[in-house]
Protein backbone atom coordinates (compact mmCIF):
# COMPACT_ATOMS: atom_id res chain seq x y z
CA UNK A 1 0.00 0.00 0.00
CA UNK A 2 1.37 3.25 -1.00
CA UNK A 3 1.68 6.67 1.19
CA UNK A 4 -0.86 8.37 -1.07
CA UNK A 5 -3.24 5.60 -0.58
CA UNK A 6 -3.05 5.88 2.96
CA UNK A 7 -3.01 9.48 3.43
CA UNK A 8 -6.54 9.61 1.34
CA UNK A 9 -7.81 7.05 3.76
CA UNK A 10 -6.77 8.96 6.80
CA UNK A 11 -8.37 12.40 4.58
CA UNK A 12 -11.76 10.24 4.84
CA UNK A 13 -13.51 11.74 8.13
CA UNK A 14 -15.13 7.95 8.60
CA UNK A 15 -11.51 6.23 9.11
CA UNK A 16 -9.51 9.50 10.80
CA UNK A 17 -12.07 9.53 13.50
CA UNK A 18 -12.60 6.25 14.68
CA UNK A 19 -8.65 5.53 14.41
CA UNK A 20 -7.72 8.72 16.01
CA UNK A 21 -10.64 7.82 18.80
CA UNK A 22 -8.93 4.18 19.85
CA UNK A 23 -5.38 5.37 19.33
CA UNK A 24 -6.30 8.48 21.65
CA UNK A 25 -7.22 6.11 23.73
CA UNK A 26 -4.79 3.18 23.94
CA UNK A 27 -2.29 6.37 24.38
CA UNK A 28 -4.54 7.37 27.55
CA UNK A 29 -4.49 3.99 28.85
CA UNK A 30 -1.01 4.17 28.50
CA UNK A 31 -0.21 7.48 30.33
CA UNK A 32 -3.06 6.97 33.00
CA UNK A 33 -1.92 3.83 34.30
CA UNK A 34 1.51 3.02 33.06
CA UNK A 35 3.82 6.67 32.86
CA UNK A 36 1.96 8.78 35.19
CA UNK A 37 -0.28 6.64 37.07
CA UNK A 38 -2.91 8.48 40.10
CA UNK A 39 -1.29 9.43 43.27
CA UNK A 40 -3.36 9.22 46.21
CA UNK A 41 -3.32 11.66 48.85
CA UNK A 42 -5.29 12.45 52.41
CA UNK A 43 -7.26 9.62 52.13
CA UNK A 44 -9.41 9.10 54.87
CA UNK A 45 -9.27 5.77 57.44
CA UNK A 46 -12.23 4.07 55.21
CA UNK A 47 -9.23 3.63 52.33
CA UNK A 48 -6.61 1.96 54.06
CA UNK A 49 -5.24 -1.47 53.76
CA UNK A 50 -6.24 -3.93 56.34
CA UNK A 51 -3.91 -4.11 58.73
CA UNK A 52 -3.76 -0.23 59.19
CA UNK A 53 -7.16 0.09 59.23
CA UNK A 54 -7.14 -2.53 62.27
CA UNK A 55 -3.58 -0.24 64.12
CA UNK A 56 -5.74 2.80 63.71
CA UNK A 57 -8.92 1.10 65.23
CA UNK A 58 -6.79 -0.40 67.96
CA UNK A 59 -5.40 3.21 69.02
CA UNK A 60 -8.61 5.26 68.44
CA UNK A 61 -10.30 2.15 71.03
CA UNK A 62 -7.04 2.75 73.38
CA UNK A 63 -7.17 6.43 72.97
CA UNK A 64 -11.14 6.88 74.06
CA UNK A 65 -11.08 4.49 76.76
CA UNK A 66 -7.95 5.54 78.48
CA UNK A 67 -9.27 9.14 78.60
CA UNK A 68 -12.91 8.84 78.57
CA UNK A 69 -13.79 10.55 75.62
CA UNK A 70 -16.19 9.23 73.62
CA UNK A 71 -15.76 11.98 70.63
CA UNK A 72 -12.57 9.84 69.38
CA UNK A 73 -14.63 7.00 69.33
CA UNK A 74 -17.37 8.17 67.15
CA UNK A 75 -15.16 10.25 65.21
CA UNK A 76 -13.18 6.85 64.49
CA UNK A 77 -16.15 4.49 64.29
CA UNK A 78 -17.84 7.48 61.23
CA UNK A 79 -14.55 7.75 59.50
CA UNK A 80 -14.31 4.17 58.66
CA UNK A 81 -17.48 3.74 56.79
CA UNK A 82 -18.62 0.98 55.95
CA UNK A 83 -15.32 -0.70 56.66
CA UNK A 84 -16.33 -0.11 60.65
CA UNK A 85 -17.89 -3.63 61.33
CA UNK A 86 -15.38 -5.91 59.57
CA UNK A 87 -12.49 -3.56 61.13
CA UNK A 88 -13.85 -4.17 64.28
CA UNK A 89 -14.52 -7.80 64.59
CA UNK A 90 -10.87 -8.31 63.25
CA UNK A 91 -9.86 -5.98 66.63
CA UNK A 92 -11.36 -8.49 68.47
CA UNK A 93 -10.25 -11.48 67.29
CA UNK A 94 -6.74 -9.90 67.29
CA UNK A 95 -6.33 -7.30 70.20
CA UNK A 96 -3.01 -7.14 70.93
CA UNK A 97 -2.44 -4.35 73.59
CA UNK A 98 -6.22 -4.10 73.82
CA UNK A 99 -8.20 -6.14 76.75
CA UNK A 100 -12.06 -7.07 76.43
CA UNK A 101 -13.03 -4.15 78.40
CA UNK A 102 -11.39 -1.58 76.28
CA UNK A 103 -12.95 -3.00 73.33
CA UNK A 104 -16.53 -3.50 74.97
CA UNK A 105 -17.03 -0.23 75.95
CA UNK A 106 -15.58 1.03 72.76
CA UNK A 107 -18.39 -0.85 71.04
CA UNK A 108 -21.06 0.64 73.48
CA UNK A 109 -20.39 3.99 72.85
CA UNK A 110 -20.25 3.34 68.83
CA UNK A 111 -23.53 1.29 69.21
CA UNK A 112 -21.71 -1.67 67.51
CA UNK A 113 -22.94 -5.26 67.63
CA UNK A 114 -21.41 -6.78 70.73
CA UNK A 115 -21.06 -10.41 69.62
CA UNK A 116 -17.59 -11.00 69.08
CA UNK A 117 -17.03 -12.22 64.96
CA UNK A 118 -14.71 -15.57 64.58
CA UNK A 119 -13.52 -15.97 61.53
CA UNK A 120 -15.10 -18.46 59.11
CA UNK A 121 -12.98 -20.42 56.30
CA UNK A 122 -14.38 -17.81 54.02
CA UNK A 123 -13.91 -15.18 55.38
CA UNK A 124 -9.71 -16.56 55.49
CA UNK A 125 -10.24 -17.35 51.70
CA UNK A 126 -11.70 -13.52 51.12
CA UNK A 127 -9.41 -11.86 53.26
CA UNK A 128 -6.37 -13.73 51.75
CA UNK A 129 -7.67 -12.61 48.28
CA UNK A 130 -7.95 -9.01 49.29
CA UNK A 131 -4.14 -9.42 50.97
CA UNK A 132 -2.76 -10.67 47.75
CA UNK A 133 -4.51 -7.87 45.70
CA UNK A 134 -3.28 -5.12 47.96
CA UNK A 135 0.34 -6.46 47.60
CA UNK A 136 0.15 -5.37 44.06
CA UNK A 137 1.95 -2.15 44.60
CA UNK A 138 1.94 -1.24 41.39
CA UNK A 139 -0.64 -0.67 38.34
CA UNK A 140 -2.69 -4.03 37.14
CA UNK A 141 -1.15 -4.37 33.80
CA UNK A 142 -2.90 -7.39 33.08
CA UNK A 143 -5.84 -5.92 32.73
CA UNK A 144 -4.20 -2.80 31.08
CA UNK A 145 -2.71 -5.23 28.70
CA UNK A 146 -6.07 -6.59 28.10
CA UNK A 147 -7.98 -2.93 27.83
CA UNK A 148 -5.49 -2.49 24.90
CA UNK A 149 -5.68 -5.66 22.98
CA UNK A 150 -9.66 -5.02 23.36
CA UNK A 151 -9.03 -1.74 21.40
CA UNK A 152 -6.05 -3.16 18.83
CA UNK A 153 -8.83 -5.96 17.75
CA UNK A 154 -11.71 -2.74 17.38
CA UNK A 155 -9.02 -0.96 15.34
CA UNK A 156 -8.42 -3.89 13.28
CA UNK A 157 -12.07 -4.34 12.78
CA UNK A 158 -12.38 -0.96 11.81
CA UNK A 159 -9.28 -1.09 9.36
CA UNK A 160 -10.58 -4.21 7.37
CA UNK A 161 -13.88 -2.72 6.80
CA UNK A 162 -12.91 0.34 5.67
CA UNK A 163 -9.40 -0.88 3.47
CA UNK A 164 -9.08 -4.15 3.17
CA UNK A 165 -12.00 -5.32 2.25
CA UNK A 166 -12.15 -3.16 -0.53
CA UNK A 167 -8.50 -4.03 -1.36
CA UNK A 168 -9.69 -7.89 -1.52
CA UNK A 169 -12.05 -6.61 -4.40
CA UNK A 170 -9.43 -5.93 -6.62
CA UNK A 171 -7.68 -9.07 -5.69
CA UNK A 172 -4.83 -7.31 -3.06
CA UNK A 173 -3.82 -10.09 -0.52
CA UNK A 174 -4.91 -8.91 2.46
CA UNK A 175 -2.32 -8.11 4.92
CA UNK A 176 -1.67 -10.07 8.15
CA UNK A 177 -2.12 -8.09 10.88
CA UNK A 178 0.48 -9.95 13.94
CA UNK A 179 -0.30 -9.34 17.23
CA UNK A 180 2.30 -8.66 19.73
CA UNK A 181 3.01 -10.82 22.56
CA UNK A 182 2.76 -8.70 25.87
CA UNK A 183 5.22 -9.31 28.52
CA UNK A 184 3.39 -8.74 32.21
CA UNK A 185 5.62 -7.00 34.59
CA UNK A 186 5.40 -7.62 38.56
CA UNK A 187 5.31 -4.99 40.72
CA UNK A 188 4.67 -6.68 43.88
CA UNK A 189 8.09 -6.45 46.35
CA UNK A 190 7.29 -8.76 49.06
CA UNK A 191 8.56 -8.33 52.21
CA UNK A 192 8.67 -9.93 55.37
CA UNK A 193 7.67 -7.17 58.16
CA UNK A 194 9.78 -7.97 61.71
CA UNK A 195 7.48 -6.92 64.16
CA UNK A 196 8.36 -6.97 67.81
CA UNK A 197 4.79 -7.63 68.82
CA UNK A 198 4.96 -8.38 72.97
CA UNK A 199 3.55 -12.21 74.02
CA UNK A 200 2.36 -10.39 76.86
CA UNK A 201 -0.36 -8.30 77.66
CA UNK A 202 1.09 -5.04 77.39
CA UNK A 203 -2.04 -2.53 78.40
CA UNK A 204 -1.32 -0.36 81.06
CA UNK A 205 -3.17 -1.87 84.26
CA UNK A 206 -5.46 0.66 85.86
CA UNK A 207 -4.26 2.64 89.22
CA UNK A 208 -6.55 3.51 92.15
CA UNK A 209 -7.85 6.77 92.57
CA UNK A 210 -4.71 7.94 94.81
CA UNK A 211 -2.50 6.39 91.92
CA UNK A 212 -4.22 7.77 88.70
CA UNK A 213 -2.04 10.32 86.59
CA UNK A 214 -2.41 13.63 86.39
CA UNK A 215 -1.84 13.70 82.85
CA UNK A 216 -1.72 10.78 79.99
CA UNK A 217 -0.78 11.13 76.53
CA UNK A 218 -0.13 8.22 72.86
CA UNK A 219 2.30 9.22 70.85
CA UNK A 220 2.91 7.14 67.47
CA UNK A 221 5.85 7.58 65.05
CA UNK A 222 5.62 6.24 61.60
CA UNK A 223 8.39 6.17 58.61
CA UNK A 224 7.38 9.08 56.74
CA UNK A 225 6.88 11.51 59.58
CA UNK A 226 10.27 13.65 59.01
CA UNK A 227 8.88 16.38 60.93
CA UNK A 228 8.00 14.27 64.01
CA UNK A 229 8.13 16.01 66.94
CA UNK A 230 5.25 15.66 69.70
CA UNK A 231 4.75 18.06 72.98
CA UNK A 232 1.95 17.44 75.22
CA UNK A 233 1.38 20.34 78.25
CA UNK A 234 0.91 19.17 81.85
CA UNK A 235 -1.72 20.79 83.57
CA UNK A 236 -3.05 19.66 86.96
CA UNK A 237 -6.91 19.04 87.53
CA UNK A 238 -7.20 22.93 88.99
CA UNK A 239 -5.87 24.38 85.72
CA UNK A 240 -2.69 24.52 87.03
CA UNK A 241 0.30 24.78 84.59
CA UNK A 242 2.57 21.63 85.73
CA UNK A 243 5.15 21.59 83.09
CA UNK A 244 5.21 19.76 79.64
CA UNK A 245 6.88 16.50 77.66
CA UNK A 246 7.09 15.41 74.49
CA UNK A 247 8.94 13.10 71.69
CA UNK A 248 10.79 13.87 68.85
CA UNK A 249 13.49 12.11 66.50
CA UNK A 250 17.10 12.21 67.68
CA UNK A 251 19.43 10.58 65.31
CA UNK A 252 19.01 8.73 62.22
CA UNK A 253 20.59 6.56 59.81
CA UNK A 254 21.57 6.06 56.01
CA UNK A 255 20.41 8.87 53.63
CA UNK A 256 17.60 9.99 51.27
CA UNK A 257 13.89 10.15 52.33
CA UNK A 258 12.06 9.14 54.08
CA UNK A 259 14.74 9.72 56.77
CA UNK A 260 14.89 6.13 59.06
CA UNK A 261 14.76 6.89 62.39
CA UNK A 262 17.43 4.98 64.53
CA UNK A 263 16.45 6.99 68.04
CA UNK A 264 13.94 9.29 70.25
CA UNK A 265 14.18 11.26 72.72
CA UNK A 266 11.58 11.76 75.49
CA UNK A 267 11.63 14.70 77.51
CA UNK A 268 10.02 16.36 80.31
CA UNK A 269 10.00 19.86 81.69
CA UNK A 270 8.92 21.12 84.98
CA UNK A 271 8.06 24.52 85.72
CA UNK A 272 9.94 24.33 89.36
CA UNK A 273 12.92 22.48 88.02
CA UNK A 274 15.53 24.51 85.67
CA UNK A 275 16.54 21.14 83.88
CA UNK A 276 14.91 19.38 80.93
CA UNK A 277 15.45 15.76 81.64
CA UNK A 278 15.75 13.82 78.59
CA UNK A 279 16.40 10.05 77.76
CA UNK A 280 16.78 8.64 74.13
CA UNK A 281 15.18 5.66 73.13
CA UNK A 282 17.55 3.72 70.28
CA UNK A 283 17.30 1.05 68.25
CA UNK A 284 19.14 -2.60 68.59
CA UNK A 285 21.63 -1.69 66.41
CA UNK A 286 22.26 1.82 67.69
CA UNK A 287 22.25 0.40 70.84
CA UNK A 288 24.86 -1.56 70.05
CA UNK A 289 27.14 0.83 67.82
CA UNK A 290 29.38 2.55 70.46
CA UNK A 291 29.83 5.61 67.92
CA UNK A 292 26.24 5.51 67.68
CA UNK A 293 25.62 5.65 71.26
CA UNK A 294 28.46 7.67 72.73
CA UNK A 295 26.65 10.39 70.50
CA UNK A 296 23.18 10.11 71.88
CA UNK A 297 24.45 10.01 75.31
CA UNK A 298 25.21 13.43 75.59
CA UNK A 299 21.25 14.11 74.78
CA UNK A 300 20.56 11.95 77.67
CA UNK A 301 20.58 8.14 78.82
CA UNK A 302 20.14 5.70 76.18
CA UNK A 303 17.49 3.13 76.58
CA UNK A 304 17.01 0.18 74.59
CA UNK A 305 13.63 0.06 72.92
CA UNK A 306 11.77 -3.51 73.56
CA UNK A 307 7.82 -3.74 73.75
CA UNK A 308 6.53 -3.41 77.33
CA UNK A 309 9.89 -1.42 78.50
CA UNK A 310 9.10 1.26 80.70
CA UNK A 311 11.33 4.45 80.73
CA UNK A 312 11.45 6.46 83.65
CA UNK A 313 12.08 10.25 84.25
CA UNK A 314 11.94 12.25 87.04
CA UNK A 315 12.30 16.26 87.91
CA UNK A 316 11.94 17.63 90.90
CA UNK A 317 8.23 17.79 91.30
CA UNK A 318 6.90 15.71 88.52
CA UNK A 319 7.79 11.70 87.64
CA UNK A 320 7.24 10.51 83.27
CA UNK A 321 6.60 7.11 82.59
CA UNK A 322 6.71 6.54 79.08
CA UNK A 323 5.90 3.04 77.91
CA UNK A 324 6.35 1.43 74.68
CA UNK A 325 3.12 -0.17 73.31
CA UNK A 326 4.48 -1.50 70.16
CA UNK A 327 6.83 -1.33 67.81
CA UNK A 328 7.70 -2.76 64.47
CA UNK A 329 11.39 -2.35 62.63
CA UNK A 330 11.66 -1.05 58.91
CA UNK A 331 13.69 -3.27 56.15
CA UNK A 332 15.68 -1.78 53.43
CA UNK A 333 19.16 -0.55 52.43
CA UNK A 334 20.17 -0.21 55.75
CA UNK A 335 21.78 -2.51 58.74
CA UNK A 336 18.73 -5.19 60.56
CA UNK A 337 17.17 -3.87 63.59
CA UNK A 338 18.57 -0.04 62.68
CA UNK A 339 15.39 1.52 62.41
CA UNK A 340 11.49 1.94 63.33
CA UNK A 341 8.89 1.55 61.13
CA UNK A 342 6.51 1.94 63.37
CA UNK A 343 6.88 2.72 67.50
CA UNK A 344 3.66 3.78 70.10
CA UNK A 345 4.76 5.33 73.29
CA UNK A 346 2.57 5.68 76.52
CA UNK A 347 3.20 9.29 78.21
CA UNK A 348 1.91 8.55 81.83
CA UNK A 349 3.00 11.81 84.23
CA UNK A 350 2.61 11.43 88.09
CA UNK A 351 3.32 14.10 90.75
CA UNK A 352 5.88 13.79 93.02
Amino acid sequence: MDSEKIMSYLKDYRISIPVGVILGLILGLVIGWGIWPVQWTDLAPYHLRQDLREDYLRMSIYTSTTIGDGSIATKAWMELADTAEETLAAVRNDPRYLNPQQITSFAAIVGAESSPITPTLEMTEITGIEEEQDEGGGPNWLLLGGLCLVLLVIAAVVIYFFILRDQSKEGVQKEILGTRGRSESDFIFEKDEHRFASQHDVSPTVPDEQTMPVAQFMTTYMIGDDLYDDSFSIDAPTGEFLGECGVGISETVGVGDPKRVTALEVWLFDKNDIQTVTKVIMSAHAYDEDKIRMRLESKGEPVLAEPGKQVLLETATLQLEARVIDMEYGEGAAPDYSYFQRLTLELAIWPK
